[in-house]
């Protein structure tokens, strides 16, 4: 085929685009969970910022995701990484992660946030992504539906904390079991909250 033919086919091809988007900056608790997701045709109903949709709909739309994108992938840090590279670098690993799993790999990138990992990919950091951007809100449903279910299974693991409740986040509840039963192997050391009990 000339070359000016399989160019111009080139310059046709769709552009894959994925969304990024990270859960569990904040939380003194559990692994940061990051998701990526490249939409395919038909994009689910309802998409926006899991924050801002009810424990139902995020459900739903989490199977709705899987089951209708091209790809998608979860990426994490542990809480050792956490403790160790800080929580910006870490969910920025896990950010990282999530993409370079996805198969097909994307063209490129969109982002939630104001900050990109250091990756090859063309990508663009945008602030409220999750909440204006269905790829990306698709990547922040995943992403904190998955987090949320490991906190609860979790809560079996380590009772008393309220873990299944609060996610781990610093609720007065959370702040009373961790003097009360002390800190565990799947909280965060580097935080205050933590740090001040070791």
């Amino acid at each position: 085929m000339p070359t000016e033919i399989m160019s111009a086919i080139g310059l046709m091809a769709p552009v894959r685009t994925a969304g990024c988007d990270e859960v569990g900056r904040g939380p003194l608790a559990g692994d940061v969970v990051a998701a990526a997701v490249i939409l395919g045709s038909s994009i689910p109903e309802g998409l926006n910022d899991s924050k801002k949709l009810t424990e139902r709909k995020r459900a739903r739309l989490f199977d709705d995701i899987k089951a209708s994108a091209l790809a998608w992938s979860i990426g994490r840090a542990s809480v050792e990484e956490i403790d160790r590279l800080n929580i910006l670098n870490a969910s920025l690993s896990a950010m990282k992660r999530a993409v370079e799993s996805l198969s097909p790999l994307p063209d490129h990138v969109l982002v939630d946030g104001n900050k990109l990992p250091a990756w090859q990919f063309s990508a663009e950091a945008i602030v409220g992504g999750d909440g204006s951007i269905p790829c990306i809100s698709a990547a922040s449903v995943l992403a904190k539906v998955t987090r949320d279910r490991e906190m609860v299974q979790l809560d079996e693991e380590y009772p008393g904390y309220g873990l299944a409740k609060h996610k781990g986040y610093p609720t007065a509840q959370h702040l009373s079991a961790l003097v009360r039963l002390g800190v565990t192997p799947i909280h965060r050391r580097s935080f205050g909250p933590v740090a001040r009990l070791i």
